[in-house]
């Protein structure tokens, strides 16, 4: 092993004798099925059956007997594979020993460090009435409506409906499009359209250049200049609801408790302190995630950053199939993306086996009534019953995972509870 990983390579023979006696047996069974020519099946002489078999005796051999001693000398060695050993430099002579090597990583031997009463430090979130009145104002923005525009030109604002045709200064197929939603002002809109559309009358036209940033969501767009001629078709302005009792009804929907405009600011208050709560916790368990990984210095395997990488990228890629964009048709540099995950990966995985080693010294577990209602919590939403749903994962060797997740999070909570945390003034950005 050299410094710094989890590889582990071991050089093993298979005594000739054991080599020996495993080859005739094998070479016993071929000449009971093989079917040479000019001798009745089982009546082949057994010196020719091993000259012409000889590659499926040899593979035979090797198939039985280097997983067992490979098992053996693990166990002798008390070494623990997190991936499975890949076989090479395999020397087969007759009368001679079995030699092969053994390539694979394992967990790493690090001693566990102080992770009792971590002091954390975290932003106090302040709820007050402020708090409140800006959420409230939110869903009046949420609720609000847009009315047509007579006898004034638009202004920041307003919506304005137009039709358009760009073309591109640099030569190319020009952009066409009719009904046209520009929200004048507002942070989504291209800072030439607002400039230009304030101030216009419905019926009237626009000529003026747009450039996009190169980060623009539209490809198709993204760091490329147009030459837009606009059409106003109509201009709407944004009317906000009145906050009364029957605003505070409208908006509670199926919610029978909230009947008055200050049943809904409780209601509201209430779920602006959960997120801040969530908020807090979320921090400080970050601060716990930063401050064990970097108390702890050790390789991780290989294969297990990997295997990390890898489902960042399909949680990355089932966030842009949910807004309804195929990766697969965007300009990504996926070899980029990878390299870029690396170090947060490493840095998960590290935390995955702290976590692992706190929860075996502090006897954190999940419990079967945990399982089960882990279980019946997932077969709820995803619309099968608990029985089908742990014969699935069980089938699909996923139970396991889930366990362990489990445990993880118990160990993270137990972490949470054990910290000294103190709250600071929120830092002015």
């Amino acid at each position: 092993m050299t410094e710094a990983t989890c590889r582990r390579e071991i050089e093993l023979e298979i005594p000739a004798d054991q080599v020996q006696k495993a080859a005739e047996k094998v070479a016993r069974d071929i000449v009971r099925i093989a079917r040479i020519p000019g001798f009745r099946p089982g009546k082949a002489p057994i010196t020719l059956v091993r000259r012409r078999f000889a590659d499926d005796i040899q593979g035979e051999v090797v198939q039985s007997l280097v997983p067992e001693a490979l098992e053996k000398a693990l166990g002798e060695k008390n070494l623990v594979p997190v991936t499975r050993p890949e076989v090479d430099k395999v020397e087969f002579k007759e009368g001679e020993p079995l030699k092969f090597r053994a390539v694979f990583e394992v967990l790493p031997e690090f001693e566990l460090g102080d992770y009792k009463n971590l002091h954390v430090q975290v932003e106090q979130i302040e709820v007050g009435e402020k708090e409140v009145d800006k959420a409230v104002e939110e869903m009046r923005e949420r609720a609000a409506t847009f009315v047509p525009v007579e006898g004034r030109a638009a202004k920041d604002g307003d919506s304005v409906l137009i039709k358009l045709k760009g073309m591109p200064a640099e030569g190319g197929d020009p952009v066409e499009a009719d009904n046209v939603m520009v929200h004048l002002g507002s942070e989504e809109t291209l800072g030439a359209f607002t400039e230009n559309l304030r101030g216009a009358n419905a019926g009237e036209s626009k000529t003026f250049r747009a450039t996009y940033p190169a980060d623009y969501p539209d490809q198709k767009l993204a760091g490329k200049t147009y030459d837009f001629n606009v059409e106003v078709q109509s201009i709407k302005e944004k009317k906000l609801p009145e906050l009364n009792d029957d605003f505070a009804k409208e908006v509670a929907g199926a919610n029978e408790e909230i009947k008055t405009l200050d049943d809904l600011r409780k209601k509201v208050r209430e779920g602006v302190e959960a997120s801040r709560d969530r908020e807090e916790k979320r921090q400080v368990e970050n601060g716990i995630f930063e401050q064990l990984t970097k108390a702890h210095d050790f390789p991780v395997p290989e294969a297990l950053v990997e295997s990390e990488v890898n489902r960042r990228l399909e949680e990355l890629f089932r966030a842009f199939a949910a807004q309804g964009v195929d990766p697969r048709g965007m300009n990504i540099d996926w070899a980029g993306l990878r390299a870029k995950q690396r170090d947060r990966a490493i840095a998960n995985v590290k935390f995955e086996l702290i976590l692992d080693r706190i929860a075996t010294a502090e006897k954190i577990d999940a419990t079967e009534d945990e399982v089960e209602k882990e279980i019946a919590h997932m077969a709820e939403h995803g619309g099968e019953s608990a029985t089908a749903l742990r014969a699935r994962l069980t089938k699909q060797g996923a139970l396991d995972t889930m366990k362990s997740k489990l445990r993880s999070n118990k160990t993270i909570d137990w972490l949470y509870s054990n910290a000294r945390i103190e709250k600071t003034a929120k830092s002015e950005k």
